[in-house]
């Protein structure tokens, strides 16, 4: 089992890579839908848009960060937690290994 220990990470990078895009990509659909009922506009401002002001800008780029880490977060645990039911190890080795 000490060998499996060791493989797992590197079995689960492309895992990981995956469930990292799904993630993004759900973010950004969950972010555009939240902006659409919280400001009533189809489309949020970005940091280029020159008819918006400062407050509006960051405020969307602040709700697009909470969101996305949230559902990074969620899609991560999730898959690394289906990962150890099914192997028995957990996915990233090390304690408190992670991204950050």
């Amino acid at each position: 089992m000490a060998k499996n220990k060791k493989k797992l990470p590197f079995v689960y990078q492309p895992i990981g890579l995956a469930l990292s895009w799904v993630s993004g990509a759900v973010a950004g659909l969950a972010f555009h839908q939240a902006w659409k009922a919280f400001r009533h506009e189809d489309v949020a401002p970005d940091a280029l848009d020159q008819d918006r002001g400062w407050g509006e800008i960051l405020l969307a780029a602040a709700v697009q960060g909470a969101i996305f880490a949230v559902v990074r977060s969620a899609v991560d645990r999730t898959g690394a937690k289906a990962i150890a039911r099914s192997t028995g190890v957990w996915p990233v080795a090390g304690e408190g290994a992670g991204r950050g």
